[in-house]
């Protein structure tokens, strides 16, 4: 089936193509969600008169993304969750997460916007990728942890993990220390 984009639809097009999709792509996504027409006459001779109209619509919702972006970029988004001692997370971190403690902290963020590559499953500090328009992106950074000291710890370099193989490695020196003492103190009483 084909389809005129009416804004850039990433690893399709840019506005203005006519391009080639499947018929269930077009039918449940591209003209539902307003991002394309079908490719006949009427639509085209349509799209044609009304381009410059969407290019300055287009133009401004990208300059107002682009200065939330710069707002946005680098921030750091804390988010507390119960996890197993090894670092496993009781569940995942979910966009819908991401989305509501960006917008707790002043920004407007939907949850549709929010784009992770894998779900979040383990604490530690992940990047996130957060579409503001379909030409902005901006990466953010989720800092996972069980309490704010823990991810105040993490967002200083220091892991979950690093943390309790430390205090494993400490105890385990402590204990045979005290062995030791204990079996000099065996071999002085013989």
């Amino acid at each position: 089936m084909q389809v005129i984009l009416l804004q850039r639809v990433a690893k399709l097009g840019q506005m203005g193509e006519v391009v080639n999709v499947k018929p269930g792509y077009a039918r449940n996504y591209l003209l539902p969600q307003g991002k394309a027409l079908r490719a006949n006459e009427a639509n085209i001779k349509g799209f044609e008169a009304r381009k410059a109209q969407l290019e300055a619509d287009n133009l401004e919702t990208k300059k107002e993304a682009e200065a939330v972006a710069a707002k946005l970029d680098g921030q750091v988004f804390i988010v507390i969750r119960s996890a197993s001692d090894s670092g496993a997370l009781y569940g995942s971190v979910s966009p819908r997460d991401v989305a509501d403690v960006a917008t707790a902290e002043g920004f407007t963020i939907s949850r549709t916007q929010v784009v992770q590559n894998k779900p979040i499953k383990d604490l530690g500090i992940h990047p996130v990728n957060v579409v503001l328009h379909p030409e902005v992106t901006v990466v953010v950074s989720v800092n996972v942890a069980r309490s704010v000291e823990e991810a105040e710890l993490q967002a200083s370099g220091k892991s979950v993990q690093e943390l309790a193989a430390e205090a494993e490695a400490q105890a385990e020196f402590e204990i045979s220390e005290l062995f030791d003492e204990m079996g000099a103190a065996a071999s002085d009483d013989e």
